[in-house]
């Protein structure tokens, strides 16, 4: 029997809360990670994409990590920490620094970004992560970010690695690297969808889970579209699925995290929906579409009888 992979369910990367002066607002922060928690997320990851981490201070991470790692504690569900840096000796030191500290289940790495290092050198780079960090490593393949594609063939030799236990699957839609990848991937390695708005056709077709920023939007739906498609309850899960697809598209109508934090300020779950530059606020117009989707009910279709 083929093993279940440890990371399975939904992963909300959440947001970081500002003031209106830009401040990191913690108390803010310690509700978000609990609210995800109690409606329903697997886990959290910390420091992604989405928590803005490279407009961070190195002080500023380490508080986030805190917070989200005492949620996780307090819920018995596991952190993801997003660590990237683009030379293998810096992204080492980094997993070492957190793994000494003990918060972090696993780190969310992706390849070298910028530098396009080839397939072979990616293999190398996450061989010596996997061998010197010390912690399970969760591969964030999105080529679109960092310039290097990574084949199915390749995807798969990162998943046979000790230590690599996931891939955050974000290329960008679903071609046939994706049906290669979950056709032939390792044993007890997770392919989780990275791409919100096509994340549940991803599941349809057998991943195990996501890493889902919209999810900082109605969590408890995308914990339940998770749930519907692992049990195999499809017509459910396809109205969901294309329900939330519309909300992601309108959440990622401009750079993320702005929507999202637009609608999060709107439902008056953040103080501000203030983003650190390069990024600006979004439009008013893409929020209030975004809050309209939000807001919506979810239509449960009753059975027809028999």
């Amino acid at each position: 029997m083929t093993p279940e992979p440890i990371f399975t369910g939904l992963y909300v990367p959440l947001v970081t809360p500002f003031t209106d002066d830009l401040r990191l607002d913690r108390g803010t922060l310690v509700r978000l990670a609990d609210d995800a928690l109690t409606a329903g997320a697997s886990g959290l990851v910390a420091l992604g994409t989405t928590a803005e981490s490279a407009a961070l201070t190195a002080e500023e991470k380490r508080t986030v990590v805190r917070v989200c790692s005492a949620a996780c504690r307090e819920h018995g569900a596991p952190l993801i920490v997003g660590v990237g840096t683009g030379d293998t000796a810096s992204a080492v030191a980094s997993l070492r620094e957190l793994a000494a500290a003990g918060d972090a289940a696993a780190a969310l790495v992706p390849a070298p970004p910028y530098i396009r290092p080839g397939e072979a050198a990616t293999l190398a780079h996450f061989t010596a992560l996997a061998e010197q960090g010390g912690l399970p490593l969760i591969v964030y393949d999105i080529p679109y970010r960092t310039g290097q594609a990574l084949s199915a063939e390749t995807l798969a030799a990162l998943g046979r690695l000790p230590g690599v236990i996931a891939v955050k699957h974000a290329i960008g839609a679903i071609d046939a690297t994706t049906v290669e990848l979950l056709g032939r991937a390792p044993r007890g390695f997770a392919v989780l969808g990275g791409d919100d708005v096509v994340l549940s056709p991803l599941l349809a077709a057998g991943a195990h889970g996501g890493i889902t920023a919209s999810a900082n939007v109605r969590t408890a739906d995308f914990a339940e579209l998770v749930a519907l498609w692992r049990r195999g309850d499809a017509g459910p899960a396809r109205r969901l699925g294309a329900e939330l697809a519309r909300l992601s598209a309108a959440l990622f109508a401009e750079p993320n995290p702005t929507v999202i934090k637009g609608v999060l300020h709107a439902q008056g779950r953040i103080p501000s929906p203030a983003v650190r530059m390069p990024l600006l606020a979004a439009a008013a117009d893409s929020v209030d579409t975004a809050v309209h989707l939000a807001d919506s009910p979810v239509l449960h279709e009753a059975p027809t009888p028999c």
